[in-house]
């Protein structure tokens, strides 16, 4: 499993709606953050092993209606 953190930068006035829709339709998309800053959004997503990320990320994430901009991260290890 590996888990991303991407960036989303909204139209104005789309964030919520983005959000929203993100948790709804794209099992991946495991939790959705308002933030502050330079992007709108922080979504939390668990892909499999086999997925190819930029796929995902251009063909599902960015195709979502009222997206703007993506900045995704990789995560490695989770600490707690």
């Amino acid at each position: 499993m590996k888990t991303l953190f991407v960036m989303v930068k909204c139209d104005l006035g789309q964030a919520y709606k983005v959000a929203e829709e993100a948790v709804e339709t794209i099992e991946q998309v495991s939790e959705v953050h308002s933030v502050s800053g330079q992007y709108d959004l922080l979504m939390k997503c668990f892909l499999a092993d086999d997925m190819d990320i930029g796929h995902f990320v251009v063909e599902r994430l960015q195709k979502l209606p009222g997206i703007k901009d993506t900045f995704t991260l990789t995560a490695y290890k989770a600490f707690s």
